[in-house]
C-alpha cells in the first residue's frame, strides 16, 4: 500500500494468486486505486476447487464429475467411484503442483492424504479423468463483459511424451491449428460468460483475468480448472501474439469499459515457449547454479523471461527456483517458432538444467487429433 501511495499509478495490476486470494485488490480499491484483478471473494474461483465446481454447476458450465473430500477415508471412497487414471486435486492453492493424475490407486490416496494433512481445513477434489487435448483460454472481464484472448496449449508433465510428474508447465504454444472451428466463440459463450454472469448475480463480480483450463473431450469441451490471473507458460505465447495495447485492455477491464473497447488484434505468426527447469524440479529444485548464455539467446531474436533467478554480489545470474527461464520465439508457423525457441535454449547453460524437447512438436507436424491426450 505504501508503494502504491508513493507512486500513485494510473493502474495497478496484481499478478500472483496468493495476494489475490488474500484480498490485496480489496485493500487497494478501498484506498481509491484503479486495480486489475479479482476481489478476495471472486478470487476464490482459484483459491478453492470446490467453490469453482459449485459456481460451474450453478452456471451450467460443463466440467468433470467430482467429489469433495475432507478426510482420507472420504477420498479413498471417492476414488473407488472413478476409473483410472485417478485425478486428485488439492482444494487450495498449490502453485500449480497440487494435481496428481495417476493409474496407481495407492499413489492417488497418498496424494490426497498429503493435501488433507498439509494445513488446517485441508481438502481434496476427486474427479473423473477427462480425455482429449488440453487448451488454455484467458478471458479478460470487467465484471459484466468478458473478452477472450487467443487460446494456447501448455505441457504439464515434466518429460517428453507427457511422462513424469505434473509441474507448473514446461512449455506452451499458440495458435492451435487443430482447434475446432469457432472454438473461442463457443467457449466464451458456454464457459467464460456464464461464469462471469453467475459471479455477478451473486454480488461478487469478477474483474480481472479468468483463466480456463479446458479439455476438448470426445463429449465436447469440459472445464478442468480456473485460475484467477495470467498463468505461465501460456501468457508468454499469448501476449507475444497480441498486437493491441495490453495496458488499454487491462485499464478498460478495471474501469468497466470493455464493451466499448475495439476488437483485439492478433499477429498471424506462431509463438512457442520452452521452460528451462532446475535440477531436481519439481520435487526438490536445487538453487545456486550460475546461468550463462542469455545474451546469446536473445541475439537470436528470442525473448527470455526470468522466473526463478537472482543475482549475487558478484553480479552473476543464479538459479533461484524450480522453473528458471522461459525461452519464447515467434515464427511464421509453429515449426519455425519451435526451431527458434530451441535454438535459444541451446545457447543457455546452467548446471542440472533440463527441458522438454517436444513442445509443440505434434501440432507442428499436424499430428494432434481430437481424442489425443497431448
Amino acid at each position: 500500500m505504501d508503494l502504491a501511495k508513493k507512486h500513485n499509478p494510473d493502474l495497478v495490476v496484481i499478478g500472483p494468486e496468493a495476494p489475490l486470494v488474500a484480498g490485496v485488490v480489496d485493500e487497494l480499491r478501498s484506498a481509491g486505486f484503479v486495480v486489475f484483478g479479482p476481489s478476495k471473494a471472486a478470487a476464490v474461483l482459484e483459491g478453492s476447487k470446490a467453490f469453482a465446481k459449485e459456481i460451474m454447476q450453478a452456471a451450467g458450465v460443463p466440467t468433470a464429475d467430482s467429489k469433495y473430500c475432507q478426510t482420507v477415508s472420504e477420498a479413498r471412497a471417492a476414488l473407488e467411484l472413478f476409473d483410472s487414471p485417478y485425478v486428485v486435486k488439492d482444494d487450495g492453492l498449490a502453485a500449480g503442483k497440487g494435481v496428481v493424475v495417476t493409474d496407481d490407486f495407492d499413489a492417488a490416496v497418498a496424494h490426497a492424504m498429503a493435501c488433507i494433512d498439509s494445513r488446517d481445513g485441508g481438502a481434496v477434489v476427486i474427479e473423473e479423468f477427462l480425455d482429449g487435448p488440453e487448451v488454455s483460454l484467458f478471458g479478460v472481464s470487467d465484471g459484466t463483459t468478458v473478452v477472450p484472448l487467443t487460446p494456447a496449449q501448455d505441457f504439464k508433465r515434466l518429460g517428453d511424451n507427457d511422462e513424469g510428474p505434473n509441474t507448473g508447465g514446461m512449455g506452451a504454444y499458440s495458435p492451435l491449428p487443430w482447434a475446432p472451428k469457432d472454438f473461442v466463440a463457443d467457449v466464451t459463450q458456454t464457459v467464460l460468460q456464464r461464469m462471469i454472469s453467475e459471479m455477478n448475480r451473486r454480488g461478487t463480480p469478477f474483474v480481472g483475468l479468468l483463466f480456463a483450463g479446458l479439455a476438448v473431450t470426445s463429449r465436447g469441451v469440459r472445464v478442468i480448472e480456473f485460475n484467477a490471473r495470467f498463468g505461465d507458460p501460456e501468457t508468454q505465447v499469448v501476449l507475444a501474439r497480441l498486437n493491441s495495447s495490453l495496458s488499454e485492455l487491462l485499464l478498460a477491464a478495471a474501469t468497466g469499459k470493455l464493451s466499448s473497447l475495439p476488437k483485439l488484434q492478433w499477429k498471424p505468426e506462431s509463438a512457442v515457449t520452452v521452460v528451462m527447469a532446475a535440477k531436481g524440479y519439481p520435487e526438490s529444485p536445487v538453487s545456486g547454479a550460475v546461468i550463462s548464455g542469455i545474451d546469446q539467446a536473445q541475439e537470436l531474436g528470442t525473448l527470455v523471461y526470468h522466473a526463478g533467478t537472482k543475482t549475487n554480489d558478484a553480479g552473476e545470474l543464479l538459479v533461484n527456483g524450480g522453473r528458471v527461464l522461459s525461452v519464447t520465439a515467434i515464427g511464421s508457423d509453429l515449426a519455425v517458432a519451435r526451431m527458434q525457441a530451441y535454438a535459444g535454449v541451446e545457447r543457455i547453460e546452467f548446471d542440472g538444467n533440463h527441458h522438454r524437447s517436444d513442445i509443440a512438436l505434434k501440432a507442428a507436424l499436424g499430428e494432434i487429433r481430437l481424442g489425443d491426450h497431448s
